[in-house]
Parts: structure tokens; sequence; C-alpha cells
């Protein structure tokens, strides 16, 4: 089922920068991978805009979706570069906190109840992390450290037959950065997914053995 006018609204009007096809386009993949009563796992929360389509999706098929960010903003997002948002800075530390915002999309869109939030460095909640996922949705940083660390920290735990989905994959280095595009490669050349679909920069694939 496709998000309603209202869930769609609640997307547009959060802080974030995933466009509405591609978001489409993530909430159909999410609403498949719910139908297995596994979680959706998502890291890279920011402001919560792609949240709620994860957090619908699980709504509706009566599972959980869990975010993992530490919240104090990924590099692109630090003063002096071009994601930079200065409303999102805590001004008694000094650093970007973008938790509270997070939380406020949340409650705006009514989902507070379907979602799990982990605050805390990606590898680290990896290495605790036991239970199988339905998908994994890989939008954190997008440095080749970062997007290495969460593809493979979490792309074991993806159950067979579930999705994982890379956001700003650019084969063009002209129209964004490379590292998200080559942990889709990795993920492509072991092997052990297949490519379900293709929209603009974000990619589907569905894990059909075992290994990443």
């Amino acid at each position: 089922m496709p998000p309603t006018p209202a869930i769609l609204n609640a997307f547009e009007e959060a802080k974030g920068f995933m466009p509405v096809h591609e978001g489409l386009a993530l909430h159909e993949a999410a609403t498949e991978a719910a139908r297995t009563g596994l979680p959706l796992l998502e890291v890279g929360t920011y402001c919560g805009r792609s949240t709620i389509l994860l957090a619908d999706a699980a709504r509706q098929a009566g599972t959980t979706a869990i975010t993992i960010d530490h919240h104090r903003g990924s590099e692109e997002q630090q003063p002096g570069w071009e994601y930079h948002d200065p409303t999102l800075v805590d001004p008694v530390v000094g650093r970007m906190d973008t938790l509270p915002t997070f939380r406020r999309t949340l409650h705006a869109a009514g989902l507070e109840d379907h979602v799990i939030a982990i605050v805390g460095r990606s590898p680290q909640v990896a290495r605790t992390w036991r239970t199988p996922v339905g998908l994994v949705f890989i939008d954190g940083g997008h440095t080749d450290e970062h997007a290495t660390a969460d593809y493979e920290g979490w792309a074991p735990h993806l159950a067979p037959g579930g999705l994982l989905v890379i956001h700003d994959v650019f084969p063009d280095p002209a129209d964004g950065g490379q590292a998200p595009y080559r942990i889709y490669l990795r993920a492509l050349e072991s092997g052990a997914f297949t490519e379900v679909s293709v929209t603009h920069s974000l990619r589907v694939l569905r894990r059909t053995a075992p290994g990443h």
C-alpha cells in the first residue's frame, strides 16, 4: 500500500534531502520487506525524513523501524560544508544535534510508537546486534570509511530474501561522492545480492545467498 497523502506531506515537510520519487521507491521496498515481520533498519537518520516512510511501512505490517545515528551530523553537515544547517547546532555544546528535530518529525507524523531510535555509532551498534532484519537502508556518512563500515556491519544481519537499500549511489563522480557506489558494487560482486530496482540514486538489492 503506498503512503497516504498525510504521510507524504509529513515526508515533504521534514528536513532532509531525499526527493519524493526516491522516497516512494524506498517505501515500496520497505512495504515488501515488512511483510516478513522482521524489523526494518536504517543507518543514518538525520532529521527523520526517510524514517517516516520506513515507519509507515512498519506500522502497516505490525513490525518496527529501527534507526541508528549518533545525531552529530555526517561530515558534509559540519560547519563550513555544503549541507550544514546552523539551526541544528546545539548552542550549549556547539555541535550538531539532530535528535530533537528527529523526535519532532516523528511526533508530527504520528509515528513515534513504530520507531526505535538508537543513538550511537553504527559500527558499535552492529557489533552488539543479534536480530535478523528484513531491510537495511544505508544512508549514513559518505566517506569510504563510514560507508564500508555500515555495509560490513549490517549486511550480515540481513535475513535471506531481505532487501539492502543504498542511497546516493552515483556511478559518475561528477554527480556525487563515490563511497556508496563502491559498496553497491561490492554487494553485487559478492554474489550474495541481486539488483531489484534503480530509482535515480537509490538502489534496492535482494539477499540471495549468504555472505557479504
